[in-house]
């Protein structure tokens, strides 16, 4: 079912429109990070990590069935790594 709906792409000021307003720090969970003990403050961006690839997991496998939870994984790591590369992160 595919669709035949034409999108163009959104100006910056269309974006600004509408972001306007949106505090891009989320204080509460900022706060309560900075309660937790140093050893502890690593998990949540851990946890969001693993929500990340679990995503790529299930999108790679649904993509490529053929391939086995291990090929998948090596995709997983290729698509992350070439992100890294791409902002510059290595």
């Amino acid at each position: 079912m595919s669709s035949s709906v034409e999108r163009k792409p959104l100006t910056s000021e269309e974006i600004s429109a509408i972001v306007d307003g949106f505090d891009s720090i989320d204080w509460v969970q900022v706060k309560l990070i900075a309660n937790l003990p140093p050893g502890k403050r690593i998990i949540p961006m851990l946890q969001a990590t693993e929500m990340v690839r679990a995503g790529l997991r299930a999108a790679f496998t649904k993509k490529f069935p053929e391939l086995s939870r291990s090929e998948i994984n090596m995709k997983i790591l290729e698509y992350m790594t070439d992100m890294d590369k791409r902002y510059g992160y290595i």
